[in-house]
């Protein structure tokens, strides 16, 4: 079922507001909950226990056999609005959000117009005021992403931007990215870096290697990132501003990062699912819904990957939620535009291929998708401590599902998984204590 909008809890109570999530397995490392408990909610906050006579008029939402973990939190979408709302829109992006149990989405700035002054950051947040998920707008580092001309990060900081990105394309000039470095000091604001040279990876389609030769496609090279990577990362020990590597998808990066964080370097990084899972093999078929930028790497890149992000050196996982349209995909795969949904399938593929095979634990895995990325965006969420937002899930860890993106709220399908059998689903999402997702049917994501 596709809910019409979220629905309050408790609003027929009695007591306004007061919710109370019973008997489920309490996962919050953020402040040390792994324990069988209840939650108390109230007008949209976490709080502690009632007294009984309140207690007494409170809705109960039964969470016998399910985690209650707290909402997700990802860093990396792109929400297509404006200018391409035929791929996504704000609205449906936050549905597909919750249905994946996304509380909170950091939206890039690649849209028409770009996202790089006040007036436009205004613009999407006011658009996105009531929608299923919290949408934070990252805006761009300059202006018209074109790596010319820094837009003026105060004012976006105050119209609300989280964090400043050019999304998609990496920062060519130094001497531009070391300006942008020292001028987001003053506001405490990450720059997101999409870690390419475009010289290096132009006219490719996937990762070079045997694979690559044996399908008869141009590679792009890990170097095209690396280079990227060990020049932003040194720019940033510079000038001592902060920086984020996303979508990391090589051995080499996350070697990069490990170091810099040894060196007192102020970084941040995260990996996509698809990255953390499949590899240049995968696309043995030609299928396009497998062409993404970064390409899929090697197996090596993979394992090295996970045991980053299991260490610590990658701070957390982002969906890299890219929306395609159906010609977009349906087409020759070195015409077909790279990018791959992820949102509603997430914590899934986290859950089934990272936490079921004990590469992670339930604990890390909610750390890296919940409270790292609400501290690297400086956002509320990512806690289920009192006083916090009420902003968290239910999940069914022996829910299993099929990927079909027909049920996808998403308006676009390119889902890497397609017809990928997942464990565990989310049966409820929970965005300011209202209802924004509720899964009925053992069809439903």
């Amino acid at each position: 079922m596709r809910p019409d909008g979220p629905d309050t809890i408790g609003g027929a109570t009695g007591v306004a507001g007061l919710a109370v999530v019973r008997n489920g397995h309490i996962v919050d490392p953020a402040s040390g909950r792994d324990e069988q408990g209840d939650l108390w909610m109230r007008d949209g906050r976490i709080v502690d226990r009632p007294t009984d006579d309140e207690a007494k008029g409170a809705a109960v939402i039964d969470a016998a056999g399910l985690f209650v973990l707290p909402g997700l939190v990802d860093l990396h979408a792109h929400l297509c609005e404006p200018g391409f709302e035929y791929r996504e829109t704000l609205e449906s992006g936050a549905l597909a959000a919750a249905a994946g149990g996304v509380t909170a989405v950091a939206c890039m700035p690649d849209t028409d117009p770009v996202i790089d002054d006040a007036p436009t950051v205004e613009f999407v947040r006011e658009r996105a005021t009531g929608a299923a998920a919290k949408i934070h707008p990252i805006a761009a580092v300059t202006a018209g992403r074109r790596g010319e001309r820094l837009t003026e990060a105060g004012e976006l900081a105050e119209a609300g931007a989280v964090a400043l990105s050019d999304a998609g394309r990496s920062i060519r000039n130094p001497a531009i990215l070391r300006r942008a470095l020292e001028y987001s000091r003053m506001f405490d604001l990450p720059i997101f870096v999409h870690c390419e040279d475009p010289s290096l990876s132009a006219g490719g389609h996937m990762h070079e290697g045997s694979h690559a030769t044996r399908l008869g496609l141009k590679g792009i090279p890990s170097i095209a990132e690396e280079t990227v990577a060990a020049r932003d990362l040194m720019l940033a020990e510079w000038t001592g501003g902060r920086i984020h590597v996303t979508h990391a998808s090589t051995a080499v990066t996350v070697d990069l990062i490990r170091s810099a964080k040894q060196r007192g370097v102020r970084v941040t990084a995260d990996a996509s699912p698809h990255h953390l899972v499949l590899t240049d093999e995968s696309l043995s078929t030609y299928d396009t819904h497998l062409k993404t930028n970064p390409p899929l790497r090697s197996k090596a890149d993979v394992e090295a990957l996970c045991a980053g992000l299991a260490d610590g050196t990658i701070d957390a996982v982002a969906s890299d939620h890219t929306p395609r349209s159906v010609d977009e995909k349906n087409t020759e795969f070195q015409e077909a535009l790279p990018g791959a949904t992820g949102l509603e399938t997430m914590l899934a593929v986290v859950y089934t291929e990272l936490v079921r095979p004990g590469l992670l634990s339930l604990g890390d895995a909610v750390k890296v998708l919940s409270a790292s990325p609400a501290g690297i965006l400086g956002i509320e969420g990512g806690s289920l401590a009192a006083g916090g937002p009420a902003d968290l899930l239910l999940f069914d860890p022996d829910g299993t599902w099929t990927v079909d993106p027909a049920s996808f709220r998403s308006r676009s399908v390119n889902s890497p998984f397609t017809g990928r059998t997942l464990e565990g689903c989310v049966t409820m999402t929970i965005a300011g204590g209202r209802v924004s997702y509720r899964r009925d049917t053992p069809e439903s994501p």
